[in-house]
């Protein structure tokens, strides 16, 4: 084998596993989306015949010897060609340390648990959901400690969707951002409360997905490449490269702003996946780099773009279309007031910018301790309802509006809450490094943003995996990553909406 020869290989096997991966990423999409609820083991079948597949051809000999064969030549490579085999030489050793009937078992399991949760969530009973998710824990624990028994299986967990994160840089970034939020909590407290009356009433669901559609393309996303979905628990995923994106949503006919800010949240994470530069398509670098960095370009289109004054001064003739009769002798200001309000909820996805932190650290808490062996899985409803009567004063009426909550669990993202509030505060700090080049206010305030998208593809998107999380990040910032960034930034939202 020559040189030549090898690296042409590299790109062949990368296309067959993308289309592998493809395939596994469509039956995914489909259960979560269209599905019948019934074909939930047919699927898990096919799901693991091609996990099977994949497993065997990301260990085999053949694509072993390949890469190794690289890496011996890494000086003779280009920097995205000494990435890939990097990336793909630290996945296969780490894959070969998992039994393939146990990485066998685990696909089918998640395919299983995600029907049960769907079913569990309705019924609100956390009972018919525990098992598999005590499996899923147990899974995740053992795949830890086979991959690399030096860390803390927690460690690992995190580690996968934050390269280098670990509990203790997790637990001093929210002791920083709680010591900021609780203040300003407390001042909140103390001033009259914002009527946010006017994102309630009779919102047709066919005009909702008529506005999901235009936010779309006002934050620039290629509908001929960006789809949108229903489901229960709102999401985005590349099918194959980042050619084909799907984006979900979830509409409630009372009430218009959830809907929108997921549609801008999952939107800002398909930007980031399209934006990657068209050569690394079908490899292992497309795509975002970590679930944090991914989270810093959701929530800054959905928080930083899409929750400032601008932005709804901006799309407000758009509503007045839509729903004239629920818009009539509202303003702009009312609904910037309205979506930024500040108050203690029972639901993530839908808390405000102040308190979201909070719900995420629960979540963490709740990890960390089944992973430290503190906790049984049995014990995460109570403890969670104690949790957010704790953090955030609120009573937890069942399980449904609790620990069942989220679909993560469900599908094996153990160690990924950290990443959304991690991406708060990487994009306060991208923000005001964008604005020394742009003037963002201004760009929204049109209703275009290809100047704001233009910064974060140079910046960011167009990277996928080349760099690491930190190099990136370093890239960006020009120093090092400060979480007072994202706190001065609450402090002023909050001064501007409630005038203290």
């Amino acid at each position: 084998m020559d040189l030549n020869e090898a690296r042409k290989s590299l790109m062949s096997l990368q296309r067959k596993m993308a289309a592998y991966e493809h395939a596994l990423s469509l039956l995914s999409f489909d259960g979560s989306t269209g599905a019948p609820r019934g074909t939930a083991d047919n699927r898990a079948a096919s799901m693991s015949m091609l996990s099977e597949e994949i497993y065997t051809l990301a260990t085999g000999e053949k694509s072993l010897k390949l890469l190794e064969y690289l890496d011996g030549r890494s000086a003779d490579l280009d920097l995205p060609e000494q990435r890939m085999v990097h990336l793909m030489l630290r996945d296969i050793r780490e894959m070969q340390k998992i039994p393939m009937d146990e990485y066998v078992s685990y696909q089918e399991l998640l395919v299983k648990s995600e029907a049960v949760w769907h079913e569990a969530k309705e019924k609100s009973d956390f009972a018919l959901f525990a098992p598999y998710l005590k499996k899923i824990f147990e899974s995740q624990k053992r795949f830890a400690n086979y991959a690399d028994p030096s860390k803390k299986p927690y460690d690992y967990c995190l580690n996968k969707y934050e390269e280098g994160l670990n509990t203790e840089s997790c637990d001093a970034f929210f002791d920083k951002v709680r010591s900021g939020i609780v203040p300003l909590l407390k001042k909140i407290s103390e001033v009259p409360q914002v009527d946010d009356s006017i994102r309630f009433g009779h919102f047709p669901l066919d005009k909702q997905e008529e506005l999901a559609l235009y936010l779309m393309r006002t934050i620039g996303l290629d509908l001929d490449h960006v789809g949108l979905s229903t489901t229960e628990h709102p999401f985005t995923t590349s099918l194959g490269s980042h050619f084909d994106e799907r984006i979900t949503t979830h509409y409630f006919e009372n009430d218009f702003v959830c809907s929108m800010y997921s549609v801008v949240h999952e939107g800002g994470h398909a930007l980031y996946d399209t934006g990657s530069d068209d050569s690394l398509a079908y490899t292992v670098l497309d795509g975002g780099v970590s679930m944090s960095i991914h989270e810093s370009q959701s929530r800054f289109y959905e928080n930083i773009i899409g929750r400032s004054r601008e932005f709804c001064r901006m799309i407000f003739p758009k509503l007045r279309e839509l729903f004239p009769e629920e818009m009539e002798g509202r303003s702009a200001d009312e609904l910037y007031r309205a979506v930024n309000k500040v108050e203690p909820s029972l639901i993530r996805t839908e808390a405000d910018e102040v308190t979201y932190s909070l719900h995420v650290m629960v979540r963490y808490e709740l990890e960390k301790r089944i992973f430290a062996g503190e906790l049984e899985v049995n014990d995460l409803p109570a403890e969670w309802n104690r949790l957010y009567k704790e953090y955030l004063g609120i009573d937890v009426p069942d399980d449904k509006h609790g620990v069942l909550q989220d679909t993560h669990w469900a599908s094996g993202l153990v160690g990924y809450f950290p990443s959304y509030a991690l991406g708060n505060a990487y994009g306060a700090q991208f923000l005001s490094r964008m604005r020394s080049a742009v003037d963002v206010d201004a760009a929204v305030a049109s209703g275009d943003l290809s100047a704001v998208n233009a910064w974060n593809r140079e910046n960011i998107w167009k990277h996928g995996h080349l760099y690491t999380p930190a190099q990136l990040l370093g890239r960006v910032l020009g120093g090092d990553f400060d979480p007072q960034y994202y706190i001065d930034y609450l402090t002023a939202k909050v001064r501007d909406v409630y005038g203290v």
